[in-house]
């Protein structure tokens, strides 16, 4: 399943040569409430994790990964959140993974120990796919294509979280009472925290653009 971009008149559509089809950057239809996280231009309000900062670069308006393992932890005045509905456009090429995690804390090296990811995945062998809340409620099959865009939200209010692709609910997870860590090296538990976007290998190339987030407090 793919979105198509509504028609906006006068909009002027610039084709970037060299990236994915529809990979230029658009101007994000403002919505009431919702701030943006990502200025389009700069890493301004983000921290780059210490390990392999080169997997990340802003190009077009977009945030871009592609390298070894590496996490980009919004670190702007908004945060931390709680409760909240963020939005971000996503698209994949074939064969890639990212992640966006929610409810985490800046970590300078490793696979983030605190909060919960939301998969970026299409065609990647993982077999968690797009908008799982990775480990916890898998998908298998979120009906899209690499090389289109894609809109994730991601809803979090008290012990509920949505996961929705293209205003689709593919994970509508409440969270135990006196939930248990997932393990020793990860706390997957609903508590507070901010966003991070992750790059996870080499051949994994993912572009993300027009986030933003509305409180829910």
């Amino acid at each position: 399943m793919s979105i198509r971009t509504p028609h906006i008149p006068m909009l002027l559509m610039i084709v970037v040569v060299g990236l994915p089809n529809g990979a230029n950057a658009e101007e994000p239809t403002p919505e009431e409430g919702f701030v943006a996280l990502f200025n389009g231009e700069s890493l301004e309000g983000w921290r780059l994790a210490e390990e392999n900062k080169e997997s990340w670069k802003v190009e077009d308006g977009m945030l871009v990964c592609e390298g070894e393992r590496s996490h980009l932890f919004y670190d702007g005045e908004l945060a931390p959140f709680k409760n909240f509905h963020f939005k971000a456009e996503v698209m994949t090429t074939p064969g890639s993974n990212a992640g966006i995690y929610f409810h985490t804390a800046y970590q300078a090296t490793g696979w983030p120990a605190k909060g919960f990811e939301c998969q970026v995945n299409v065609t990647h062998a993982d077999p968690k796919k797009t908008s799982s809340l990775y480990g916890v409620v898998n998908v298998d099959d979120p009906g899209l294509k690499d090389n289109e865009w894609y809109t994730q939200e991601i809803i979090v209010k008290d012990k509920h979280i949505l996961l929705k692709v293209n205003g689709r609910t593919l994970v509508d997870y409440t969270e135990p009472e006196n939930q248990a860590t997932s393990s020793d090296q990860f706390e997957r538990r609903i508590g507070e925290g901010t966003f991070a976007l992750q790059a996870h290998d080499p051949k994994s190339r993912v572009y993300f653009r027009n986030l933003r987030v509305k409180r829910l407090d």
